[in-house]
């Protein structure tokens, strides 16, 4: 696992933290997607999490065209999309005021996380959610 040295705390107990909730940037109603599995396994840990989708208007439950239209400040935003489109979200990310971002495996790049040390962003790479926070059972 890659952590940022700005990571406080780190962002594996933050998932398991009962007051976390989780921006899923790529989520998808997809099966054979990751997008979807992860979407799923969160939810099924009952930790709060906000589908961000463009092209979806809802990912079994509803979808968010970006992360500027989210109704509340999620703790982590969480990215299954391809690196150069990450690099998109991650300036999205920075305006906002949001500070920790997941790259799932194959989200990450040497450009993505080099963007977001350079916009001081706490991030984690390299790890899945579904492994690191296979812990969490409470609501």
């Amino acid at each position: 696992m890659s952590f940022s040295l700005m990571t406080q705390p780190p962002l594996p107990i933050l998932l398991n933290d009962p007051t976390t909730s989780v921006a899923l940037v790529g989520a998808t109603d997809n099966p054979m997607k990751y997008g979807s599995t992860i979407y799923r396994n969160l939810k099924a840990k009952k930790i709060p999490v906000y589908a961000v989708n463009p092209n979806r208007r809802s990912v079994i439950d509803v979808a968010y065209r970006s992360l500027a239209d989210l109704p509340n400040r999620p703790t982590i935003v969480n990215l299954v999309v391809p690196p150069k489109i990450g690099l998109g979200v991650l300036r999205e990310i920075a305006e906002l005021g949001y500070d920790n971002v997941w790259f799932q495996p194959g989200a990450e790049s040497a450009e993505t996380i080099a963007l977001a040390e350079e916009l001081g962003l706490s991030y984690i790479a390299h790890a899945c959610t579904m492994v690191v926070g296979r812990t969490r059972t409470h609501a």
